[in-house]
């Protein structure tokens, strides 16, 4: 597959951050697959698959568990590691789910926009790390997940702090009750001190909720 030169130049996290629209997203990411782990992740030091994995696994959370913009699959690869199981990936991306289907952790996979009607059932967790952050998904995203979600299905997923207020999730969150209850918080960092410096201290606000 051959992509010019401009989106080869936009594989970093300002290209990423930048998106406007899902066709964007899609091209990036396809783009950007086979090499997203050694070039962001590791590159970059990311930490988020790793404190999602810890949060669910803390709160007790089980399978079936459906990774929301899975992407090449790091949150499924933690999850495995600690025997939580089983995971679907979801994501937009075609070419970032054919990456995680080699890692052989996932039981289905479905490239869908999250922003829209899911046609899923019985799922008990829900995770996400990276998706809901700064040109991707905003708050539309969490309605269509509560509606595919079990009673009692726990909810860990990142947000950009910068997205977290301005993008209206501060707003959403306040109106879900009594749709969902134990509503915390953690703030962590997203990369560690191997990332480049414009974004080495960037936050992510971990939300962790259960449905009722």
């Amino acid at each position: 597959m051959c992509y010019d030169q401009s989106m080869t130049d936009d594989l970093n996290l300002e290209g990423a951050y930048a998106l406007k629209t899902p066709q964007d997203a899609k091209r990036l990411y396809a783009a950007w697959a086979d090499t997203y782990d050694d070039d962001f992740s590791d590159a970059q030091g990311y930490l988020i698959p790793r404190e999602v994995v810890r949060v669910f696994a803390g709160a007790g959370g089980h399978g079936p568990i459906l990774d929301v913009g899975a992407g090449t699959g790091l949150v499924g690869e933690g999850l495995a590691a600690v025997g939580i199981g089983p995971i679907d990936a979801l994501d937009l991306s075609e070419d970032m789910l054919r990456v995680a289907k080699g890692k052989g952790v996932y039981r289905n996979f479905f490239a869908a926009d999250v922003t829209e009607p899911l046609g899923l059932t019985g799922y008990r967790g829900i995770v996400s790390a990276g998706t809901f952050t700064l040109g991707h998904v905003g708050p539309e995203g969490i309605l269509p997940l509560l509606e595919i979600a079990e009673k009692g299905c726990l909810f860990v997923m990142s947000v950009n702090a910068q997205h977290y207020k301005s993008a209206g999730f501060e707003a959403l969150f306040a109106k879900l009750d009594p749709q969902i209850v134990d509503l915390t918080f953690e703030d962590v960092r997203i990369y560690s001190d191997k990332a480049d410096l414009s974004h080495r201290y960037d936050i992510a606000r971990l939300v962790q909720f259960t449905k009722t």
